[in-house]
Parts: structure tokens; sequence; C-alpha cells
């Protein structure tokens, strides 16, 4: 690259960040605009492209099909369910609601999208807070990070840990045993805080409405079939791998979305273009873009120069690089979508030829740093 070339993809990765944090700009058309400055100045090229594509297609996949499968649970009147479910399980009780909703949001974030899922638990949430007569915006503040602690707990989780973990070749059950533990801490830790930084919820006492009736499922049969199809992708997650046509969790991910369309349009209850329609496009083309502002920015050799230093610092020590790497990270994803920020850090520690923070063979070392990864997490959802 040119140094005008260079200069040019620092200022605009730095004004598509400045943006988007001062809402200048909505996120993906301040994404679109960086990507089509840097086309028109020849810095990304279809290699570049083709580049993202390899790295991050079986991210989008599974973003993609945890969108479609959460999406067709709402139609079978689940959440309504789970909400009736969740108030009268409160009794009242502040302390009941704080320890359910950890319980609500923690489940399927474990599997789904966390934003997606965070959406759609949303309204449920801030119906039980207004029976409660609780401000919504501590409750909703505590889903985002109880569904960020959440999707550590599995491979699948979160896209930027599947991103991390599928580049160093780790599979769902691999990832299961030697970093769940992580994900188990960071939720749990949140429980002896929910007293102290939530006592005035935690307090609340009330008696409920005597003529409080339980939701029913609105389509018992598609509720039976889309549950059917979340523990099908579920069990393809932990199983699929072992499976004589290997199946990884973003090629599982893509199946049981695809079955599940298939039962939205047998069933004829909504088309399936209004399924498709209500996707986070939004988020997927933000992120799409970030990734291509990324491979860009890795372009410019800044990533190279910073991974050099860094390896000439720390060496072999892989304590204080985790603790660099925790620092760094976290400020940096506070600016930036953790999602590309991930495909930075794998490009600038693994997918470089002959280049990683440390130079060390043993693969339980490379898998030491990727914890470190792991343990990041984001500021937004």
């Amino acid at each position: 690259m040119s140094e005008l070339q260079i200069v040019t993809t620092y200022a605009v990765f730095a004004a598509v960040i400045l943006a988007i944090a001062f809402n200048i700009l909505d996120l993906a058309l301040a994404g679109l605009l960086g990507v089509s400055v840097l086309i028109v100045f020849g810095i990304l090229t279809q290699g570049d492209i083709i580049n993202v594509v390899k790295m991050s297609g079986s991210t989008f996949a599974l973003l993609f099909g945890g969108m479609i499968v959460a999406r067709t649970l709402t139609t079978s009147g689940i959440f309504e369910f789970l909400g009736a479910l969740f108030l009268r399980k409160t009794r009242g009780r502040g302390k009941r609601f704080l320890l359910g909703l950890v319980i609500l949001v923690a489940i399927p974030c474990m599997f789904l999208p966390n934003a997606t899922t965070v959406l759609l638990l949303a309204p449920i949430i801030i119906r039980v807070a207004a029976v409660l007569k609780i401000d919504i915006i501590a409750p909703l503040v505590l889903t985002a990070i109880i569904s960020n602690s959440a999707g550590l707990l599995t491979l699948v989780g979160d896209p930027a840990t599947f991103l991390v973990g599928t580049s160093i070749n780790m599979t769902f059950i691999e990832y299961f045993k030697r970093v769940s533990a992580g994900g188990l801490v960071s939720l749990l830790v949140l429980i002896p805080l929910l007293p102290l930084i939530m006592k005035d919820i935690w307090r609340i006492e009330l008696t409920l409405p005597d003529d409080l009736k339980g939701e029913t499922f609105k389509r018992p049969w598609l509720s039976v079939l889309s549950l059917g199809v979340l523990g099908i992708m579920v069990l393809l997650f932990l199983f699929g791998e072992f499976l004589p046509a290997s199946i990884v969790p973003a090629s599982a991910s893509i199946i049981a979305c695809s079955v599940a369309l298939l039962i939205i349009y047998g069933a004829k209850v909504e088309p399936v273009a209004n399924v498709l329609r209500d996707i986070d496009w939004k988020t997927i083309i933000f992120l799409a873009c970030m990734f291509i502002l990324v491979e860009a920015f890795t372009k410019t050799g800044a990533l190279r120069g910073l991974s050099s230093h860094m390896s000439q610092w720390f060496g072999s020590n892989l304590v204080p690089l985790a603790f660099a790497l925790i620092v760094g990270v976290e400020f940096a994803s506070s600016l930036l979508a953790n999602h590309a920020l991930a495909a930075g850090l794998v490009k600038s520690t693994i997918a470089m030829p002959g280049l990683s923070l440390i130079h060390i063979s043993e693969p339980t070392r490379l898998l030491s740093i990727s914890y470190a990864v792991f343990c990041l997490k984001k500021k937004k959802t």
C-alpha cells in the first residue's frame, strides 16, 4: 500500500468509528460509506473481500441461522408463555425477579445470538417489570450483561467467541471442556452482586392480582415443532462432528433455520417473507462492513507491527500477555464491534503466516491465548 492509501485507511477507519460513537450516522450507513471510500481509492480489492468471506462466512451463517430459529419461536407463542410463567414465579418479589431474569436470559443465549434473544425477551421483561412497578432501565442493562456472559458458555453463544474458537479448530465439545467454566464464572459472579447494585429492586415485595392467569400456547403443535428444531440444532452442535458426514456448528445452524422456515411455510401461519424481513439485517450489514474495514486496516501493517512488538515485550510469558490483551481489547471493544475486533485479533495472532503474538508451537499455548480473548466481554449487545 502507498503512503496515501495507508493514511486514507486510518482516516476512514477513524471517521467510521467517530460517526457511530457520536451518533452522526446510522451504523450500517457509516460502515457502507467507509467500505465504499476504500474501494474508490483502490485500497480494497476483490481478493480482500474473498479473504473476509473465508474468515467470517461461517460466523455469519451461524448468526443468520440462529436469528431465523429465534424468530420462528415467536410465532408459536413460546415467549408469551414464558413471560406469564416468569411473572407468576416472581410472586411479586424483586429478588425472585432478578434471579429469574438470570435464568430467563442465560439459557437461550447459550445457543442463540444474544442480540436477537435480548430483542425478543425485552418486551417480556418490560411487561413483568411494569406489573412489579420496577423502572425498566436497570433490568434491561442487567439483561445485556447476562446475555454477554451467557454467550461465553458455549462455542456458539456469541459470534466473536465462535470466530476465535473456529480459527484454532476448537470443537463444541472441546470448548465446553476447556473454556465454558470461565463463562460460568462470569455469569455466577453477577448473582451475589445483585442485592448490592440493585438493592431497591431486590427488596420489592408486592401482592400479585388474584385473577392473574397463566398464558397458554397459542399454537401448541407449532410450539412443539419449533422447540424440536431448536433441540435438533443443539444436538448437532454437540454431536454433529461425530457423524459420518461431519456437520459443523455453522452448517447445523443453516440446517435448523431451513427446517424452521419449512415448518412456517407448511403451517401457513405467516409468509416466509415476514420471517426473513424481521431478521436484523442492519446488524449483519454493519458487521460485514466492520470485517471488511478490519481487513483493510490489517493491510496497513499496523497489526503486524503490534504483534511483533508484543512478541518482543512479552516473549513466552502468557500471564502478562493475557492481562495486556484484556486491557487493550476491553478499551478497543468499547469503540469497535467485538466481532470485527475478534477478526483483527485472529488475523494478528493466528492467521498471519509465520507471525504470532508469541513464537510457541504447542496447541495448548494457543488455547491459552484464545482463553484471554474469550474472557473479553462486549460493551454493546
